[in-house]
């Protein structure tokens, strides 16, 4: 079977992760590294032999042999280029977040769904070893009713961070701590507890010169009664602390430390298995190695295209995250309580200027 041809649409830090596991995924060929300042476009393509730098995206998406899309550009370019790859019929796989807007990832799905082309989004965390544990946990009722799940995002970020690239901190580019950092973390509550009944937050800008918030707190009630807590800041000092995942069920306590939710701190349980001895041996931690999370990511999604199945992470997947996180920023604009589902009216992420909804 030939690789599948993939090109890699922007070329930030990001992208480096991505070159690396392609580069070690037989079913893969990497075609392209496009971004509009050649420089960046060069440096990833010199990574990945007979991969091409390019500036531009039409001659990308007319090449025959481009199979799949991967966008790593600015948060608010996501959907306009997922849209313009599925419209060529490629198909699109986007880093976090799936878009900005609602509604445009309700056109990107829609227009993915029409050209029968499709799209996943890389929530890469799913894949650490002690989520998946977790999660086997979860689909086997181990917890029991899960009363409480917390994560917190604890990190830092300087001005530099900021400065370094100017969509970083703003609304119609990117969001703030929430959007960006805690994402990921979101995502594994959600995976974890179900569905969102409603979210009250409150955020504040502390210690950056940004648009967006650098500091949230989120109070989350979900349909089977239990209550989420996210903590995230990009405001600690001096150095990175977690990014946590904990729940705490009538059967059992699982907390998931390390910075990415990627060490196993916690495995209890009124009744114990025999598996439960060797647990932290065999999935307490991700192998070592770069990106290796990103490298089980794009497996499963070569594999998925192969054989026409949903994948775990498909787009519907980004959608569901992106909706909570629109009612948080929704609470913190009006001081109340919102529940899911729900219309965006004062929202500001994903518009210029940060402009009321």
């Amino acid at each position: 079977m030939e690789p599948t041809g993939i090109a890699l649409i922007g070329c930030g830090k990001i992208a480096r992760k991505h070159v690396h596991v392609l580069g070690s995924l037989p079913g893969a060929r990497l075609l392209y590294a496009c971004d509009p300042i050649r420089e960046r476009a060069e440096e990833i393509a010199a990574k990945a032999e007979g991969c091409t730098a390019e500036t531009r995206l039409d001659p990308i998406l007319a090449d025959p042999r481009v199979e799949v899309v991967s966008i790593c550009t600015p948060s608010g370019t996501h959907a306009q280029l997922g849209i313009a790859a599925a419209r060529a019929g490629k198909h699109a796989i986007i880093e976090k977040p799936l878009a900005l807007r609602l509604d445009e990832a309700d056109r990107l799905i829609e227009t993915c769904d029409r050209r029968g082309v499709k799209l996943f989004v890389i929530q890469q965390n799913r894949y650490n070893r002690p989520v998946q544990a977790l999660r086997r946990a979860i689909e086997s009722d181990r917890l029991g009713h899960v009363f409480l799940g917390s994560v917190r995002v604890f990190w830092k970020r300087d001005q530099g961070y900021y400065d370094a690239e100017g969509w970083r901190g703003t609304w119609d580019q990117d969001g703030g701590v929430l959007t960006n950092q805690a994402s990921h973390h979101i995502d594994l509550l959600l995976w974890m507890m179900g569905e969102v009944d409603s979210v009250f937050a409150r955020g504040r800008t502390v210690s950056h010169r940004i648009e967006t918030e650098d500091l949230g707190v989120v109070l989350m009630k979900f349909r089977n009664g239990g209550l989420g807590v996210v903590e995230a800041t990009t405001c600690v000092r001096p150095n990175d602390l977690e990014g946590s995942l904990n729940l705490y069920g009538e059967g059992g306590t699982v907390e998931i430390g390390g910075f990415a939710a990627d060490r196993l701190k916690t495995w209890s349980f009124r009744e114990p298995r025999p598996e439960d001895e060797t647990i932290f041996e065999e999935w307490g931690a991700n192998p070592s190695g770069f990106a290796f999370n990103h490298g089980e990511f794009y497996r499963e999604a070569l594999e998925d295209l192969r054989a026409n199945r949903r994948m775990l992470l498909a787009g519907i997947e980004g959608r569901r995250s992106l909706e909570v996180i629109h009612a948080i920023y929704e609470s913190i604009e009006t001081g109340r309580e919102v529940p899911l589902r729900f219309e965006p009216k004062r929202c500001r992420l994903g518009l210029p200027d940060g402009r009321k909804g």
